[in-house]
């Protein structure tokens, strides 16, 4: 496999390079995590991104891709990761436009996708409940057709920065007497404030809160904001989470992981010397870059297979597997590296007049945030266990 890039590619790399130079919004800190990011910050990139048509580069260009190649998309994430630069939020991007583009109706295209676009719709998902995360369809979230509504009740769990969010798009059982659970769930979109839901707040161990429950009571939902067919909405969701879990990958994003690690490391000392040149850390730190080497080959074939027409299927869950595990333990030898540095720091504590300024070096202030926060990233997008039996199934055919 050829891994060079041709001259075409690297003068788009240039020309991507001196756009984000040139336009990536100024006071926009992207070494934090999302509780240090305002709602404005947190889109800002996104809306310049879709005044410059760039903001969904992976969408077909007839619903405003750019049209680039995968090699092209490839290099738009590594020069967005080289700069750690704030991504537009997935919700919209990456799951719910193209269920819409895919499986909806001209009106809804027409609707929804612009907003999406141009990052002034803020979109959440309303996929798991207590009870039904893994084991997703056992949801008991329902849609009871009356007359031109139906009419949800239920609760969502874990409905990322539902606090901010304008729609979202939520699984519910339209027909509780389905042969299978897979059957009778329809994948509805919900206006966030239609009277009825109730967004309440899930504390982190990191202290943040980007996660919340939402309560469904009585919420009347116009029958149009149905995607696709009644009852079908479990294939829906699968081809959602099938784009969900390639880019959970976050090769690029983990490539810049293990740079910054090499810098801290270099910095830290264990027993006066810089602790890279320790052998034993040295090698987990060799090791993980194998994988992720291994894992970016695995990415690129990916891509590949979408520029042949191929999307994306079971390879997306040796994808997730593989990036979300390697992503953990980056933050642990991150963690590992600035050891008592990264002690937590809550500002909530600070305010009882205790632990009132984190210590150490900048480096190490999110060291222990960041690895607290990733541990979820195992189970989202539907949990490592879970895509291991679809590898099983669908690949080895087991």
């Amino acid at each position: 496999m050829n891994l060079d890039f041709s001259a075409e590619e690297l003068a788009f790399r240039d020309e991507v390079r001196a756009f984000i130079a040139e336009n990536y919004p100024e006071g926009v800190a992207p070494d934090g995590l999302r509780d240090d990011l305002t709602p404005e910050d947190m889109l800002a990139w996104h809306k310049v991104l879709g005044k410059k048509g760039w903001s969904t580069p992976a969408w077909p260009e007839a619903y405003g891709g750019t049209g680039w190649t995968p090699t092209q998309r490839y290099i738009w994430g590594e020069e967005n990761a080289r700069v750690n630069a704030v991504m537009p939020l997935p919700f919209g991007v990456s799951m719910v436009g193209p269920v819409i583009y895919t499986f909806g109706n001209e009106e809804q295209k027409a609707q929804h996708l612009p907003g999406i676009r141009s990052g002034d719709v803020w979109w959440c998902q309303g996929y798991s409940e207590p009870g039904a995360g893994s084991d997703l369809a056992s949801l008991k979230t329902t849609a009871v057709r009356d007359g031109d509504h139906y009419v949800l009740n239920g609760q969502k769990t874990w409905t990322t920065l539902a606090q901010h969010a304008d729609w979202g798009f939520f699984l519910c059982r339209t027909d509780p007497d389905a042969p299978k659970p897979q059957q009778g769930i329809s994948f509805i979109l919900v206006d966030m404030k239609t009277p009825g839901i109730e967004v309440r707040p899930i504390k982190l161990i990191d202290g943040g809160y980007e996660v919340n429950e939402t309560w469904l009571t009585d919420v009347r939902v116009p029958v149009e904001n149905l995607v696709g067919e009644e009852n079908m909405g479990w294939t829906y969701a699968k081809f959602l989470l099938a784009h969900e879990r390639s880019g959970i990958a976050g090769v690029a994003r983990s490539k810049r992981g293990v740079e910054k690690l090499r810098e801290i490391a270099k910095s830290e000392q264990l027993d006066g010397e810089p602790l890279i040149d320790d052998f034993d850390f040295a090698r987990k730190v060799s090791q993980l870059e194998i994988d992720l080497n291994a894992l970016e080959i695995t990415e690129l074939r990916t891509l590949a297979g979408e520029q042949a027409g191929k999307g994306p299927g079971p390879e997306s869950s040796i994808l997730k597997i593989k990036g979300t595990e390697i992503q953990q333990r980056l933050t642990e030898l991150t963690l590992e590296a600035v050891g008592h540095y990264g002690t937590p720091f809550y500002p909530s504590i600070s305010d009882a007049g205790s632990n009132d300024y984190p210590i150490g070096p900048d480096y190490a202030q999110h060291a222990s945030a960041t690895y607290f926060n990733m541990r979820k990233t195992s189970i989202y997008g539907g949990s490592n266990e879970i895509q291991r039996n679809i590898i099983t199934k669908m690949i080895l055919g087991l």
